[in-house]
């Protein structure tokens, strides 16, 4: 096939919703994913209505047979997958994000952030490895947050100095890892692998307090998915723009 098949993870609501709204207008081939059947056959269903090629795919990223039930599924359907975006994740700990949780983060609530916003990623990715290889232009979007910057927590004067919600934090800084050590594994591929901060954006997650809305919280997701052969690889990225580790 000659059209883009891309996988969207979490795409039921929020960003992911809008990413993969975005990229079925651009002519992809878009597979909604998300956990939740009923409300990711919904969000699917609406889309299509629209006019536009989406389909749903059940996944919890948590679950390994769900895993293997969608590499088995898009290469049944498809033989190849060109773009993977890495949307779904959760934030759990704290209803304030002007909190520093070190000091009291439970080991159960640090666990299941980081299975679900890093182990879960890197198991899906590498499952679908294979099916990526066979794209022409692979591209792989990992949706990480400037609050994964190390760099930024440990500046006094920057904007998220004040922001310390740990669980969440790591969990995007190792996402980050795996987006450079993923990059530099395939650099000699035709594969290119970014990490994509979205901004503050009014989702379940960002609140209504959020000075962006979905729209343009999905565009830095879309803008690397749908990069050629000159775009970034092993890249933190927010509208363009580099962000410091």
């Amino acid at each position: 096939m000659s059209q883009k098949v891309a996988l969207v993870t979490g795409a039921n609501k929020g960003i992911g919703y809008e990413t993969a709204k975005q990229l079925a207008k651009e002519g992809v081939t878009v597979i909604a994913a998300a956990r939740n059947e009923a409300k990711g056959k919904a969000a699917a269903e609406e889309l299509k209505q629209q006019g536009l090629n989406v389909e749903f795919l059940k996944l919890d990223v948590d679950n390994d047979a769900d895993i293997d039930a969608a590499y088995n599924y898009i290469d049944n359907k498809y033989g190849k997958l060109d773009i993977l975006i890495n949307n779904a994740g959760i934030q759990v700990e704290s209803n304030s994000w002007a909190e520093n949780t070190a000091e009291n983060i439970g080991e159960q609530v640090l666990r299941e952030t980081l299975d679900t916003n890093f182990f879960s990623v890197v198991k899906l990715t590498n499952k679908l490895l294979p099916l990526i290889k066979k794209s022409k232009a692979g591209r792989i979007v990992n949706l990480s947050s400037i609050l994964g910057s190390l760099n930024l927590h440990a500046d006094p004067t920057s904007p998220i100095y004040d922001s310390k919600l740990f669980a969440y934090d790591t969990s995007k800084t190792a996402l980050n890892s795996y987006t450079v050590h993923l990059a530099h594994a395939l650099k000699n591929t035709g594969i290119k692998v970014n990490a994509a901060h979205p901004g503050w954006v009014k989702t379940d997650m960002g609140t209504d307090a959020a000075p962006m809305n979905v729209q343009d919280g999905a565009k830095t997701s879309v803008e690397l998915a749908l990069i050629d052969d000159n775009g970034p690889n092993g890249k933190y990225l927010h509208l363009g723009q580099e962000l410091p580790w």
